[in-house]
């Protein structure tokens, strides 16, 4: 390994891990090197929610009230639908002493580029347009970047004792270290389309498992001024199985009695665009000698829901959180870095684990079409999901076969 490195810390990938992790690496007085691929302002194909464990994380780094004055949707409340057309509206109770809304939805376009505005002032150095060649690797310890600008063919090498992987499902730190693992059972895949003037939108978001998108779910998310993010979800596994055509599932959906109405003088504004999920029902390898994978590249995306960016966030504060630690001991082997994926486990581990298995539950037309109808008409029922949303209640609940047992006498 070089006696002297550029940097404390190199970040590959510029999006909410990676951003996160310069900003927590600047209170941990790491000199820190971010890199993009991409040039911001720019897409990133997803749900755009950002849910209430992303709210705790902008608090704590100080950025929660400027992202809430981003364009987009303050969330209160979120909605069910069952293939038989249930539908329940749970109020998911924003917590107004501490004044943090239950979450967002925000184009990623644009709190990807506020996230990383925050970082460059962090970073002692930030490139966009760096798109990563190499991953330097030394007696089994990584060590370092090479790669090559946008703005110039001219190749650079940057070093570090430690590497943080934030560069998503396709992450080249994962990809060259052997850790790449596209499995269809924990991939999930997923269409979205922009629209414009739904009927009957409000400040909720809307998942709803119809027969049209079994057995995956449909979405509607709110967005600024009267426009939406739409799309439809499903696990790979099931996609090459039956040989799904995802955009002709959206089409049918959006075209189904449910829908066709609210739809009819909605206007798309672009073509339905699609992405991959590895989504935590796995625990991936996410460290070694010299690295961490964050987010995405680590697999962290939440099996029920789709949601990624809160585990993201969490994953940049626990790495930087070990990075720290590492430097202060001059130890970056794959011993020391071992303590991240136990402290990251810990506090996403059993959330992750139930999602997997709410996953297979929302897989289930018959179940969701009881709990779901169950729900619409009873109060009780209702308050306790509600409850379960919210976290007041052990969600773990949902995924004990006791619960469907009690719901036949409530």
């Amino acid at each position: 390994m070089p006696e002297a490195f550029n940097f404390d810390l190199i970040i590959i990938g510029g999006g909410p891990a990676g951003s996160a992790a310069a900003l927590y690496a600047k209170r941990a007085n790491l000199k820190t090197l971010i890199v993009e691929k991409d040039v911001f302002p720019r897409d990133k194909i997803c749900g755009d929610a950002i849910s209430g464990k992303s709210m705790s994380i902008l608090d704590e780094l100080g950025l929660l009230n400027e992202a809430r004055k981003l364009q987009g949707c303050e969330v209160e409340s979120i909605t069910f639908g069952s293939p038989a057309n249930h539908v329940i509206n749970i109020d998911l109770n924003p917590n107004i002493k501490k004044n943090i809304p239950a979450g967002l939805v925000i184009r990623r376009q644009v709190f990807d580029s506020f996230l990383f505005e925050k970082a460059r002032e962090s970073a002692a150095l930030s490139i966009e347009g760096f798109k990563v060649t190499e991953i330097l690797v030394k007696n089994d310890f990584v060590y370092g970047v090479k790669g090559t600008n946008k703005k110039s063919s001219e190749e650079v090498t940057y070093t570090a004792p430690v590497v943080l992987g934030a560069d998503g499902y396709n992450s080249i730190l994962a990809r060259n270290l052997g850790l790449y693992d596209h499995d269809p059972k924990h991939w999930v895949v997923a269409l979205r389309q922009y629209y414009k003037d739904i009927q009957g939108m409000s400040n909720q978001l809307e998942i709803h498992y119809i027969k049209e998108a079994q057995p995956g779910y449909f979405w509607i998310f709110p967005l600024e001024n009267g426009y939406a993010n739409v799309g439809v979800g499903m696990l790979h596994e099931t996609i090459k199985s039956r040989k799904i055509d995802l955009k002709k599932i959206l089409a049918d959906t959006i075209q189904s009695k449910a829908f066709s109405e609210r739809f009819k003088n909605a206007e798309p504004t672009e073509k339905p665009k699609g992405w991959n999920l590895p989504v935590g029902s796995k625990h991936r390898k996410n460290y070694g000698n010299g690295f961490m994978l964050l987010g995405d590249a680590a697999g962290l995306i939440d099996p029920f829901t789709g949601e990624g960016i809160g585990n993201a966030l969490y994953s940049a504060k626990y790495a930087v959180q070990i990075a720290a630690k590492a430097k202060a001991e001059n130890n970056f082997s794959e011993s020391r870095f071992a303590e991240y994926d136990n402290i990251l486990w810990q506090r996403l581990g059993n959330e992750l684990a139930v999602s997997s298995r709410l996953q297979k539950v929302g897989r289930m037309q018959t179940l969701l079409n009881f709990v779901i109808g169950k729900a619409e008409k009873n109060t009780n029922v209702r308050d306790i999901i509600s409850g379960m949303m919210r976290n007041d209640i052990p969600k773990q609940q949902l995924a004990n076969p006791l619960f469907y047992l009690k719901l036949l006498f409530t």
